[in-house]
């Protein structure tokens, strides 16, 4: 009975479509809505296949999955779910289940999948057992955007296939290689982050490969490199967009051998660690110019995750405002609420800077509302002062070019004769530590950790440019 199927949903006008479709395609269908019908059918009659919904009748469709894997190992398994959550996906994906659809879905698409799955029916391996998932999963939203995201999440799970995230800055790249570690086979061991573009050509060995006591002047005694570091667990290469041509060959030779010899060092050490990348810079250009090499692009592109930017997930924006308005009262911040008017405010904007702009400007929120309730009317005034400086710099045709700037500065400001550096210091150095500074809260040492300079560099800056961290909270 190989093409029979089961659908297991307690919608009665989705399964309607549903078996509309597979009947039409040659399948025979019997429809449940709950656990104990199902267990019922699946005792007097094989089935080639079963859909299952999450949520149903008697309880959660994916708990008991176990025992039905167990009973029926031939039988291919997809699963269907209105929960369009990370943890959703990771549980689905850890039944062992043949696939994924998050709801609304394209039911062109189900039918193909199904025909697939009854293809393969009894050709595998038998699955793995359900296992236990990890709880805080970091990643918020149920768009159809981020269900893409989720899928390719659970599909790198269970093996350490280096893994490329892309995206615009604040998209949360971070998180997601988090979540990758988290959730996966790795989540016993450390996760590494490194900033690639911050670190100079000439110290990328040392910082990544580790070094030898005395391999150099300054190197006092061993130091273990980030590669090391990760050993058993996940390194995590930020910004890799942005890496040194020549710090990408060492890097490249490094993932090509499996292996690194620290500076100054004989033993080679082999790698035992999960790579996953991530940069806010198109690739394919800076291949083409010569800027990135093209055989590391294959080398850390082997699972490319595209996230997307939070003005193609609007819908998500609800929920990642009332997410980090928990997230503010846990860290002490005052205890809000966010009306229904001001969460569709909160929608309509652009947030170029994406879910990094909108949690600093909930945070902001938490601190300076009076009323425990944030609505429209307490949220328009402070848009109104974040629309200013940073779309100052901007014309019809897009962003202001940096030299551009620098020009029309340079005709304001005339500076005098001898001065000319220092006063182009000071200008640029000011909205910067602004932002710094109101990205964390006015807490100088974030704020420094930030900008990756000294906190004491950044304090003696502060006060030669004359601004006071605790003015920038009360900006607006």
């Amino acid at each position: 009975m190989k093409r029979s199927i089961l659908l297991v949903e307690d919608d009665a006008s989705i399964a309607m479509v549903i078996t509309a479709a597979l009947e039409a395609d040659g399948f025979g269908v019997d429809r449940c809505d709950s656990i104990a019908e199902r267990d019922r059918l699946l005792a007097g009659k094989t089935y080639g296949l079963m859909l299952t919904d999450v949520m149903l009748t008697d309880g959660d469709g994916i708990e008991t999955l176990g025992r039905v894997r167990e009973a029926f190992p031939q039988m291919q398994v997809i699963i269907l779910s209105a929960q369009n959550t990370l943890d959703t996906a990771v549980r689905a994906s850890d039944t062992g289940a043949f696939e994924y659809f998050p709801k609304p879905f394209d039911l062109e698409e189900l039918v193909r999948t199904v025909r697939q799955a009854i293809g393969s029916s009894g050709s595998g391996d038998a699955p793995e057992g359900p296992e236990e998932v990890a709880q805080g999963l970091p990643l918020v939203g149920r768009s159809p955007a981020m269900q893409a995201v989720y899928r390719m999440i659970t599909r790198v799970l269970r093996n350490d296939l280096t893994v490329l995230i892309l995206g615009e800055s604040g998209t949360g790249k971070e998180l997601v290689a988090e979540a990758i570690h988290q959730l996966g086979n790795r989540a016993a061991g450390p996760f590494i982050a490194v900033n690639t573009a911050a670190i100079p050509a000439e110290l990328i060995e040392s910082e990544l490969f580790g070094h030898e006591k005395g391999a150099f002047t300054g190197a006092h005694a061993r130091h273990i490199g980030k590669f090391e570091q990760a050993s058993g667990g996940t390194l995590f290469l930020d910004e890799i967009g942005d890496m040194p041509m020549q710090a990408q060959t060492r890097l490249l030779r490094a993932l090509q051998s499996g292996r690194i010899r620290r500076v100054g060092g004989t033993e080679e050490i082999t790698l035992d660690c999960r790579i996953v990348a991530a940069t806010n810079r198109d690739l394919v250009p800076m291949i083409a110019a010569g800027q990135f090499r093209e055989d590391l692009y294959y080398r850390i592109a082997v699972v490319p995750i595209a996230l997307p930017p939070l003005r193609e997930r609007a819908d998500d924006i609800e929920a990642l405002s009332r997410h980090f308005l928990a997230r503010a009262a846990a860290e002490g911040l005052p205890r809000r609420q966010l009306s229904p008017a001001g969460a569709a405010l909160l929608a309509r904007q652009p947030w170029r800077g994406n879910v990094r702009e909108l949690r600093n400007f909930v945070y902001r929120l938490a601190l300076l509302a009076r009323d425990e309730v944030i609505d429209a009317a307490t949220i328009e005034p402070l848009l109104a002062g974040e629309s200013a400086a940073p779309r100052a710099a901007e014309t019809d045709e897009g962003p202001a070019d940096f030299a551009a700037t620098l020009e029309r500065w340079l005709g304001e400001a005339n500076p005098a004769p001898g001065t000319l550096y220092d006063a182009a210091l000071a200008a640029f150095e000011r909205p910067l530590f602004l932002h710094a500074l109101a990205t964390t809260g006015g807490n100088q040492l974030r704020a420094a950790q930030l900008l990756g300079i000294n906190r004491n560099t950044l304090r003696k800056r502060l006060a030669e440019l004359e601004i006071a961290p605790e003015s920038v909270l009360h900006k607006n």
